[in-house]
């Protein structure tokens, strides 16, 4: 039997970070929050803290299991990555289909249609900001739901990637679920890499058309963000009077780039997240509550 794959060793988005002692961090709650954001307009920022309530866990919470995302390029190098990834991936990915919006997605929406929020620009790839009624979404990292070939790049419905793995590995799924076990009992991470060990005998797809690599259309730890996505999403920051961050650590520079930049132009920053961020600092008022309650209660009182 091969080995399961491992992986690398951390990369620096995986090392732990810790507020500079002499960080000032300015705390609050929703009734300060409220008073930041009365009358301005504002862009949403938003991480996998957003998701959690919909059943989506997160990274880096306190009560996350320790996880080590695959690299883009352990991905691209290392055929055994590849088959380890979407063997797990075609459990997991139907998982996250299955996930509903929840009240802080749909507090988000609400603001949106009253004119308040002018977009989301989201680290996550679940679309559940899509579903909940957003219509200005930039998804930042990619989304789940797409898959795209390196080589010819060619870009297919996961959907339509799931019916050619189901013909490839007849029986995969139930041979990993445990004796009166469905998807949905399975542990997912964001990104819907699920917890499956035993991926040696995955058979993985080829590109149907040039029979080059398919890889999902998410961008991957040590990939870029495309430069194009990036630009449309400062000027969604710079079309607003304010930025709301809600459940992200900003741990990494991918995100937290926004934060900087609208400090940086003297606009007032909310951040809202159980525990520190990155931001923190940068922050007009950090909110460390709920990330549902308290985008529900902006919405209704905004």
């Amino acid at each position: 039997m091969q080995p399961v794959p491992r992986p690398l060793a951390p990369t620096y988005q995986d090392r732990r970070w810790e507020l500079p002692p002499d960080a000032v961090v300015h705390h609050g709650t929703v009734d300060d929050a409220v008073r930041v954001l009365a009358g301005r307009t504002m862009t949403a920022l938003t991480g996998a803290g957003v998701s959690t309530d919909s059943g989506i866990p997160d990274y880096r919470s306190p009560d996350s299991p320790k996880r080590a995302p695959m690299t883009y390029q352990q991905f691209v190098a290392d055929e055994a990555f590849r088959r380890h990834y979407w063997a797990r991936n075609h459990v997991g990915w139907q998982v996250v289909r299955r996930t509903e919006p929840n009240a802080g997605h749909r507090a988000l929406a609400a603001l949106e249609d009253r004119g308040v929020v002018r977009g989301v620009i989201t680290q996550n790839v679940d679309l559940l900001h899509e579903d909940a009624g957003s219509r200005h979404v930039i998804d930042l990292h990619g989304r789940y739901d797409r898959v795209i070939c390196l080589q010819c790049s060619r870009v297919i419905s996961r959907a339509h990637l799931a019916d050619r793995l189901d013909a490839l590995n007849p029986g995969f799924i139930e041979s990993v679920l445990a004796d009166g076990a469905t998807v949905a009992d399975i542990e997912t991470a964001p990104d819907a890499d699920a917890v499956i060990e035993q991926t040696s005998h995955f058979v993985p797809a080829a590109c149907e058309f040039c029979g080059g690599v398919l890889k999902p259309e998410i961008v991957y730890f040590g990939e870029n963000v495309p430069r194009e996505r990036v630009e449309r999403a400062y000027a969604l920051v710079d079309d607003a009077d304010a930025l709301l961050v809600a459940g992200t650590s900003l741990t990494v520079m991918s995100g937290l780039r926004f934060v900087r930049h609208a400090a940086k132009a003297g606009k007032p920053v909310v951040v809202v997240n159980r525990g520190e961020t990155r931001g923190d600092p940068l922050a007009t008022l950090k909110v460390d509550d709920g990330v549902t309650e308290t985008l529900v209660a902006l919405a209704d009182r905004l």
